[in-house]
């Protein structure tokens, strides 16, 4: 591989490890506050890129119960992006109201908990097939406006085309993820889920409403995985009901890599994971999918804690 070709797979794996990071950091979010797995994230996922498809007017295809349906509005990209991705973070609420409070409240096991949240990955997946169908849908061309299909981070006699839609996912994902970061460690709300995550019961003896700062969490996961849906879909298309279950499985392997609950290491991990990818051969392609499975395993095997996860400290 020459330097050209390093330099387009480099700013390549950037871009999708960026998107792979935004999505893991809705996992970390939920696992840092209540120690289980959303594995109805990723259907979350997917409901946010077709909201956004739905709301820059684009039309639904020839089955389901909304067949050649259109809303009567036609929004930018850049304010049905964010619209798109508040309705997915009021679908988070909804999940954490119906499927992991009643549990949480009596008490439950966390595996209950996870059983709940497969189950209504389930409902979801089957109510979009159910409403708009199983093909799929692709993003107009025009979904970035006047921006050119690709930008040169060459020279003109050496250049190095890297797509728009790439470049956009990477500066939404940097700018994300600062905000999140400030957020966090900055704010009082971002301190008052630390100190959740850190001890619920304590936090909750000092004033702070749990209830609340976990509805906040399934809020901010769900946008941060609509907001990821919506950016891969637009990079590449929204391949049907299922466009998230891959992606949901990949996500772990993120947490996994960087640590569970370790909000820098789901970044860490993700932009580990889509730098590696990105470097698979052409001829091997084909089992790039396997790559973040075969880095999961190599990594239980060797530090189950991941590259910035803490180990569990067990009381007894």
């Amino acid at each position: 591989m020459d330097i050209t070709g390093f330099l387009q797979s480099f700013l390549n794996g950037l871009s999708i490890g960026s998107a792979y990071a935004i999505f893991a950091l809705g996992y970390t979010l939920i696992f840092s506050i209540l120690g289980i797995i959303n594995f109805a994230h990723g259907a979350v996922f997917t409901l946010g890129a077709y909201f956004t498809y739905a709301l820059m007017g684009n039309a639904f295809g020839f089955s389901g119960l909304l067949a050649n349906a259109v809303l009567p509005i036609q929004l930018p990209f850049t304010f049905a992006l964010i619209i798109g991705s508040i309705l997915a973070g009021f679908v988070g609420v909804a999940i954490e109201y119906l499927a992991f409070r009643p549990l949480r409240k009596k008490g439950s096991e966390p595996l209950l908990t996870v059983v709940s949240s497969l189950g209504v990955a389930v409902v979801i997946v089957n109510l979009i097939q159910y409403l708009v169908g199983a093909e799929s849908y692709t993003f107009p061309a025009n979904t970035y406006g006047n921006l050119p299909p690709a930008i040169n981070f060459g020279s003109n006699t050496n250049p190095i085309p890297i797509r728009t839609v790439q470049v956009v996912i990477f500066g939404v994902s940097v700018v994300v993820l600062l905000l999140l970061t400030y957020f966090i460690n900055y704010t009082k709300h971002g301190k008052a889920m630390s100190a959740i995550a850190e001890d619920a019961t304590t936090s909750s003896l000092l004033g702070i409403n749990s209830d609340f700062f976990i509805v906040v969490t399934f809020f901010m996961s769900s946008f941060l995985a609509g907001l990821a849906g919506t950016l891969v879909a637009s990079s590449v298309s929204i391949s049907g009901p299922f466009f998230g279950i891959n992606f949901g499985l990949k996500g772990l392997a993120v947490i996994v890599l960087g640590g569970l609950g370790s909000v820098p290491g789901a970044v860490l991990g993700g932009l580990l994971i889509g730098l590696i990818e990105a470097f698979v051969p052409a001829d091997y392609s084909a089992y790039k999918e396997a790559v973040a499975f075969a880095i999961l395993f190599i990594m239980l095997v060797v530090r189950p804690q991941g590259l910035l996860g803490r180990r569990l400290i067990q009381k007894v």
